[in-house]
Parts: C-alpha cells; structure tokens; sequence
C-alpha cells in the first residue's frame, strides 16, 4: 500500500476524490446487491425505494424529491410497477391522484440492501475511519447548504 505522504491522491482536487470514492463504493455494492439477485434494480431504483418508505407519495411527489422531471418518475414508477415492486393505489384524498406504494418485493429487496450495505462498510471501515469521514462530510454539506439539503440527483 502506498503511505498518504507518497500517494498522488492526496493532492487531488476534492470533487475529484469525492466522485471517485462515490463511484467505488457504490460500484462495489450494486456488484453485491446483484449477486444477491437483484440484477433488474439500478441505483436509481433504491433512492426511488428510500423516498418511497413509509405512506408513498404521487408520482409528482417522487420527482421533487429525486430531483427529476414528472416524465421521468412517471417512467420509473411504470418500470418498478412492472416489475412488481410498486402499486398505484387510490390517493386518500380522493380525486385522480395516485399514491404510489412499496410492495413486499420492495420491503424485502430493502431490508437485503441494507445488510449487503452494513457489510460493505464494517469491511470497508476495518480501513477507513468512517466516524471522521461522516462528521467532516456532514459540514462540509451544512456549510454548502445549510439546513436545507437538496435533493440528491441521481445522475448515475
């Protein structure tokens, strides 16, 4: 292993290594969560299924919170609908609205990324000194953004 003195990382621009290590980890989980059996998911699928927990929300809802257009998480919601990880059930406001809802398939789906995910960073922390990371990436978004967070645009 290169010491951090000697490794040319360590003069690389932020966004740079912040993509990077992104890119890696997330990379290595969807490898895992596939081999789990979950090949028909993207990325953009569970940040559908972490706005999704809880009540559901419109599909207008869902493309505020993902940053996206209504087009875009209307095609989404019809993918995962067909794959059977999502219902449009009557809103309970009544009218034409839709609320879209987990299935079972998506709760369970959830709970094996989430354990494929714990994993992935209690091995990746015997390395890295996560705590520290949280604690500085945590103000480095509060100093950008203040108490308000954006939505998280899921561009990959």
């Amino acid at each position: 292993m290169v010491s951090m003195t000697e490794d040319p990382l360590a003069r690389t621009e932020l966004t740079f290594l912040l993509g990077l290590g992104f890119q890696l980890v997330l990379r290595e989980f969807v490898t895992r969560v596939e081999a789990a059996g979950y090949d028909d998911l993207r990325p953009i699928h569970g940040a559908v299924f972490q706005a999704l927990r809880g009540p559901g929300s419109t599909s207008t809802e869902l493309a505020e919170h993902l940053g996206v257009t209504k087009q875009a998480a209307g095609q989404i919601v019809d993918e995962l609908e067909r794959k059977g990880y999502l219902v449009r059930q009557p809103h309970p406001d009544g009218g034409r609205r839709k609320l879209v809802v987990l299935t079972d398939k998506a709760f369970e789906h959830l709970t094996v990324a989430g354990r494929i995910l714990h994993d992935l960073e209690a091995e990746l922390g015997t390395q890295v000194d996560f705590g520290v990371l949280r604690t500085e990436l945590t103000k480095l978004i509060r100093t950008i953004s203040g108490p308000d967070l954006p939505a998280l645009r899921p561009f990959w």
